[in-house]
């Protein structure tokens, strides 16, 4: 039995990333991720005109004139999200956690996706795969996907990127548009999503909270838990401690756009409780520009 609250979640998503799909996505999804190439479609006469590398010489013998080949676009893509589901996705303190900004975007991508005839699939990990829901089309199916991120709760608390990347490899043998859900608090993972992305399109989607980017305003002692571990540390928030968050988060953000860039990955930046169609338009117009 799903909870009332749960179901809630899962018909505000569905509405409000409906209307999104037909008016402001209504084109960008189906122009940037194109399908693999072309595939045969018919055999018929050559006309003239017609480029004759496409002449099916086989047909042509047997029939006595020419005939040529006819290809259709291969549309159909497999869409997957790796998302991370460690503990820290439940953090929010804009009136949403990063858990379900998460499961809005992946709707938003999913109902594009089936919309344009492609399969959605899903990886749910922490530092080890959770869930893994194979890719398949249709709206119930991404009401299925959305409902997992929404209501799972990990085993696990901490994060391995390398464990997502490695199942996506085995499991998904096609080139797939891959979107990867994390605040890639974790290291060494730079030379499997290297590996991963020549394998498919790998689109990093960086979630986090003001509040990691920017401590708020107090001073004195704070008693927090890390969501992660589990373990209750004392946080002196006295002077300079402000600005030495906001330095160390400047570090790993460096550091992670290193990787990015070494790889060669687009990336999506977001924040709960904040409009995401502005970065998410931005993502499309300029991928839309690179690949036209």
């Amino acid at each position: 039995m799903i909870p009332k609250e749960i179901l809630k979640k899962i018909r505000f998503i569905e509405i409000s990333t409906s209307r999104l799909v037909n008016t402001v996505f209504a084109g960008e999804y189906h122009s940037v991720f194109k399908g693999r190439g072309m595939e045969f479609d018919e055999v018929r006469e050559y006309d003239p005109g017609d480029d004759i590398r496409d002449i099916d010489w086989n047909v042509t013998a047997r029939m006595g004139h020419p005939y040529t080949k006819k290809f259709v676009e291969e549309r159909e893509l497999t869409v997957m999200f790796l998302v991370d589901a460690s503990s820290s996705g439940q953090y929010g303190t804009k009136g949403k956690t990063k858990s379900e900004l998460i499961a809005e975007i992946c709707a938003l991508l999913a109902f594009s996706a089936v919309k344009n005839h492609d399969r959605v699939g899903l990886i749910i990990f922490s530092d080890q795969v959770e869930k893994f829901i194979p890719p398949k089309k249709g709206k119930l199916h991404v009401l299925r996907v959305v409902k997992e991120i929404l209501s799972f709760r990990p085993k696990h608390r901490l994060t391995d990127i390398n464990v997502a990347l490695k199942a996506l490899n085995d499991v998904v043998t096609k080139r797939a548009t891959v979107f990867l859900f994390s605040d890639f608090l974790t290291e060494n993972y730079q030379k499997l999503l290297k590996i991963s992305h020549k394998k498919h399109d790998v689109v990093a989607v960086v979630v986090e909270d003001l509040t990691e980017k920017e401590f708020p305003v107090m001073s004195g002692p704070l008693e927090l838990e890390d969501a992660e571990t589990g373990e209750f540390f004392t946080l002196n928030t006295g002077k300079g401690f402000r600005e030495r968050f906001k330095t160390e988060w400047g570090r790993r953000k460096e550091e992670r756009d290193r990787i990015f860039n070494s790889v060669g990955l687009d990336r999506i930046e977001l924040e709960p409780g904040t409009n995401y169609t502005t970065p998410l338009i931005r993502f499309f117009k300029a991928r839309e520009k690179r690949y036209h």
